[in-house]
């Protein structure tokens, strides 16, 4: 079966004249795919029309798939709009709900009605409405801009391009909120807008999407199920996850985005994705919609280099560093399991990821294969005058630039994860600053933000972590990088960093959320520290500002802030617009030198498909089949006792034991399917991508890519590059036997 469907695309793209062009590669805008793209698509068992794909009715198969949260996708499976998502992207909001009176993050938790039903707050999903053109109103922006910046004067090419590149963001974000204000005006509810840059720059699309701001918690299984396997088994195959939760939209009377109100209702959707439980062969038809976040498939040999060598090596190494800390404390007492579970979550995604991008890029020869992509687009455009004067400087200036930042990059690297993402009471500095120096209306909701960073914070954690995180710091930039507090350290401290750390947390205020708003709005208190001089002080805003910045976290935030903006920025200051503006020159040069073959622009988190087939794969001898069942599930939890990753309560592992798999046993193997592999391209955010079948029926959800191929957001591997999903039948098969939630699995497959 697979061999017959690779002999057919192999024709396919022989007739087509579709060079270099693999059946499973590519993220496709809807509305903008190519038709040599498609039609091989179709060969591969895609039986719906570009019509039933997308169209702006409402009643296409895009409008059943969601941006979930702006870091996730999900899928509408009911017409009470039940959403699908995967565990790990609602596993933030079950974090916040679960108190360890209440654990729903270990426990699970069913709805058994809508009001049982337990409102997210802060999270919301958008779908899609359509897209719109706008190149030639960013283009003309721009220009006048750069008449303005320049007063008539003409600069170079290369010059004029970068002063474009500085003002970019503006000009989208102003097109953007032009075309919500006019939403607005013809009282369109809920619509919000982005423009993006597509195809290095060539194309400016500015989106539509109506945002849903009541979604609700429906169900959700055992951490023990929903995170199976943990970092143990992140990004690798074979997988036994179950790896979905389950939400719902909810809507004012009339069906319109609202607020979250007790009598808001479930949204009725136009449209919502059929389900699937006839399950699928190898070498059966799988599409993904959804939205994958960002790719560099265009980036120069120059720039993966730095993503290698600069950028991933920081986040390796300090998130090992804090990793290890918050392991411990959170193994040690469940309260802090609770509330550092969404947040180690995420650091250890990330943080596995860089450590297999950086294996596979070296052990696939990936710069390698670049740098002889890049001698092939020299010699295209030597042979051509002009084209020679337009790209001729493209590569001398990458090499340059990159050159130049190294340094400054690398600490920023280090800079990042060890106080912004690090210690955390660093970031209630920088908020206490913002605060202080911001207008009222968004002080309110800075307020609630800090509200929840305070309750998943414990300060001990933090303490030990800062103490680390700072020597660890010390022992891998240059002096040159040391904000000046480091000198107290020596100094004062005789370099013993946890009596600097202890310290410090003694003395500041930042470390309960009471202390961080009796900081921030101590105008009273300011004037009394400041020699009672009541009427004056409360009219000053800089002796405010002053009083926030005596806390010793914030002198420290300050002190850092100097060393970066007075070391850090210049040099990357100086080169940034330029290597920004001659990679986007890089693509376009791909693009016309190709410009006979179907392309894709890189991801942006905007909505894509991608098509492919059901499949295994080989890798240095080792065959790794495209499903797992019931069975290889129960043989790690029995023996893989001695890792916490692998644990299951006593009652769910005798379910899992139980063959009790009903209408959702798999015919071939005669067991219960769990995930399964296809050769679908995704990235980051394609998590909770609906998987469908060729008729777009639901199949499973996008969860995961595989350790062999992760320098794919980089360079795609056809032979290798695989999206793991959960199969659907393992997904309504633990809501009926261990939820019992009869009523929700009714929902979803009618019955």
């Amino acid at each position: 079966m697979k061999q017959m469907k690779l002999m057919l695309v192999a024709l396919m793209v022989a007739l087509l004249g579709v060079n270099n062009v693999r059946a499973d590669e590519g993220m496709w805008l809807l509305g903008r795919t190519d038709p040599k793209a498609m039609a091989v698509a179709r060969s591969l068992g895609l039986q719906l029309t570009d019509a039933e794909l997308y169209g702006e009715d409402g009643t296409s198969l895009k409008d059943c798939v969601v941006d979930f949260g702006d870091f996730c996708s999900g899928v509408i499976v009911s017409k009470d709009g039940l959403v699908f998502t995967n565990h790990h992207c609602g596993f933030g909001a079950i974090q916040k709900l679960s108190t360890p009176e209440d654990d729903i993050l270990g426990n699970g938790f069913v709805a058994r009605t809508h009001e049982e039903e337990r409102p997210a707050k802060g999270l919301y999903v958008k779908i899609w409405q359509r897209s719109e053109d706008v190149t030639e109103e960013v283009n003309a922006e721009l220009q006048k801009i750069y008449a303005d910046e320049t007063k008539g004067h003409k600069l170079g090419r290369q010059r004029e391009a970068v002063l474009y590149n500085q003002f970019l963001g503006t000009v989208l974000s102003r097109i953007a909120s032009r075309a919500e204000q006019q939403a607005e005006k013809d009282s369109l509810k809920g619509i919000v807008c982005e423009a993006k840059p597509f195809e290095g720059g060539r194309v400016y699309l500015l989106n539509y999407y109506r945002q849903y701001s009541d979604i609700r918690l429906v169900f959700t299984v055992p951490q023990s199920l929903g995170k199976f396997g943990g970092d143990t088994d992140n990004w690798m195959w074979p997988r036994q996850t179950a790896d979905f939760s389950v939400f719902r939209i909810y809507a004012d009377k009339n069906g319109e985005p609202a607020e979250y109100n007790e009598n808001n209702i479930p949204l009725h959707p136009k449209r919502w994705a059929k389900v699937s439980i006839d399950g699928f062969d190898q070498g059966s038809y799988c599409m993904t919609i959804g939205y994958p976040g960002s790719t560099s498939r265009y980036l120069s040999s120059y720039g993966i280099e730095e993503r290698t060598g600069v950028t991933n090596i920081p986040m390796i190494q300090v998130r090992g560093v804090k990793q290890e800390i918050w392991t411990k404390w959170m193994r040690a007492e469940r309260a802090i399991g609770i509330k550092y579970a969404s947040k180690f979550a995420s650091s250890s995604n990330y943080w596995k990821n860089s450590q297999g991008m950086n294996e596979a890029v070296q052990r696939l020869g990936i710069i390698q294969q670049k740098q002889q992509r890049e001698q092939e687009l020299r010699r295209w455009f030597s042979e051509d005058k002009a084209r020679r004067d337009r790209f001729s400087r493209m590569f001398p200036t990458l090499y340059k630039g990159y050159k130049a930042r190294h340094d400054a990059r690398y600490a920023q690297g280090f800079v990042n994860e060890t106080f912004y993402r690090g210690i955390e009471l660093f970031g209630f500095a920088r908020s206490a600053k913002r605060f202080a120096e911001s207008h009222p209306n968004y002080r309110e909701m800075l307020e609630e933000y800090m509200q929840g960073q305070y309750k998943d914070y414990d300060a001990r954690v933090d303490e030990e972590v800062m103490a680390a995180l700072l020597e660890n710091y010390a022992q891998q930039v240059g002096s040159k990088y040391l904000p000046r507090f480091y000198g107290d350290i020596r100094k004062k401290y005789n370099n013993d960093y946890k009596a600097f750390a202890h310290d410090i947390f003694q003395q500041s205020k930042l470390t309960s959320y009471e202390g961080w708003y009796g900081l921030t709005h101590a105008k009273v208190r300011a004037a009394v520290t400041l020699n009672d001089s009541l009427e004056q002080s409360l009219a000053d805003e800089k002796a405010y500002q002053q009083y926030v910045s005596s806390d010793p976290v914030v002198r420290l935030y300050d002190e850092l802030e100097q060393m970066v903006q007075n070391v850090i920025t210049p040099p990357m200051r100086k080169v940034s617009s330029s290597i920004s503006y001659n990679e986007n020159l890089l693509t376009q040069c791909v693009l016309e030198k190709e410009m006979d073959q179907p392309h894709y622009s890189d991801a942006n988190f905007t909505m894509r498909m991608s098509y492919g087939i059901v499949s295994d794969y080989t890798n240095a001898g080792t065959h790794h089949d495209f499903l797992t069942t019931m069975p290889s599930l129960i043989e790690k939890i029995e023996k893989g006792t001695s890792n916490p990753d692998y644990a299951m309560q006593a009652e769910i592992l005798n379910l899992l034991k139980s063959g009790d798999y009903g209408r959702y046993v798999d015919p071939k193997t005669r067991q219960l399917p769990l995930c399964f592999l296809t050769t679908n391209d995704i990235t980051g955010g394609n998590s909770g991508s609906p998987m469908f079948n060729g008729k777009g029926e639901l199949i499973g959800l996008a969860f995961d890519g595989n350790w062999d191929a992760l320098s794919s957001d980089i360079s795609f591997d056809a032979s290798l590059t695989r999206c793991i999903g959960v199969d659907i039948r393992f997904v309504l098969w633990l809501m009926e036997k261990w939820g019992h939630a009869d009523h929700l699995v009714g929902e979803v497959i009618g019955l």
